[in-house]
């Protein structure tokens, strides 16, 4: 049975969840198998946790966004074997379905705070829990939408069968058959240097830059994470370690951004005439995170180079 939802059916949920230890890479399988293999499972999550999320439980909702963002990560982390006509409307369509879910998710996190901060109480409570129940249900529509379906549909089969994977010439041929631990070394070096080049600023980032710079970590991070399973002895413990300090640092990015998300909205509400105050930490929580997130860099510096 396919792991993805047939055409026209009501289930883009309906999906056979596959065991992970079926979904491994190994280091000699080639570069177009393992990106199958990895696209593949991203959207087998994103589709499993559809129902769920569509009947309102957030966690179903964050591990759909996890899924998406690691299904980007792939795409990216491939590029330029997968570069074709279809990629650029695939990342448009993932970007729209990324926006849908985030808007609801911004919430989820903006009313948990205010849970844990003990405003369930305040006479504008209430609206924050309405407007979220307002922002699922849009979310709902999107997820049960002919172009939800032909997103699950297309992005199957571009993965399966896209053009990318029967382009001719030479330097094509030889991207798809490389082994994959080889393409993996260098990718991942490569990626965790220019995330190290793009933290150097950190302590002195706009909120803007520091976002591209959490986006590129999260990329990075998924990245290593799905390509643990190619390395042995010191190079799985250099690829640990390094998952865990991107981890740390992602943390902490994620963190500042959720603040950041939060001023916004509470800005946003405030012109709805929305008057309660979202308690956002000040300069000194953001201060104890880009900490955290630069000694997570320097560790990650301080890692020997990556060799299969």
């Amino acid at each position: 049975m396919s792991p993805f939802p047939r055409s026209g059916s009501k289930g883009a949920s309906r999906i056979e969840r596959v065991p992970r230890s079926h979904l491994r890479l190994n280091p000699v399988m080639a570069c177009d198998t393992a990106f199958r293999l990895v696209a593949r499972r991203c959207l087998a999550d994103l589709t499993a946790n559809h129902a769920t999320t569509c009947r309102g439980d957030p966690e179903a909702l964050h591990q759909m966004r996890v899924a998406l963002a690691r299904l980007g990560a792939a795409i990216s982390f491939f590029s330029p074997m997968v570069a074709d006509a279809q990629r650029k409307r695939i990342r448009t369509e993932l970007k729209w379905l990324h926006g849908q879910l985030g808007a609801v998710r911004d919430l989820d996190v903006t009313i948990k705070r205010l849970g844990a901060a003990g405003n369930q109480r305040h006479r504008d409570y209430p609206f924050w829990k309405a407007k979220r129940a307002q922002t699922h249900r849009r979310l709902a529509q999107a997820l049960r939408s002919a172009r939800y379906r032909r997103l699950i549909k297309t992005a199957s089969g571009w993965i399966e069968n896209g053009p990318w994977s029967i382009t001719k010439g030479k330097r094509a041929t030889r991207a798809r058959a490389c082994p994959i631990a080889i393409y993996s070394a260098d990718k991942l070096m490569r990626w965790q240097e220019k995330v190290l080049k793009k933290s150097r600023k950190l302590q002195r980032m706009s909120t803007k830059k520091r976002h591209r710079l959490r986006l590129f970590n999260k990329k990075t991070y998924y990245s290593t994470e799905f390509s643990v399973d190619l390395f042995r002895n010191e190079a799985l413990f250099r690829q640990q370690a390094a998952l865990k300090h991107l981890r740390q640092a992602q943390k902490a990015l994620g963190q500042l951004n959720d603040d950041a998300n939060g001023q916004s909205l509470a800005a946003d509400l405030q012109r709805d005439g929305v008057r309660m105050s979202l308690q956002i930490p000040g300069r000194k929580r953001e201060k104890r995170l880009i900490r955290s997130a630069a000694a997570a860099y320097r560790k990650l510096a301080a890692l020997k180079p990556l060799r299969v």
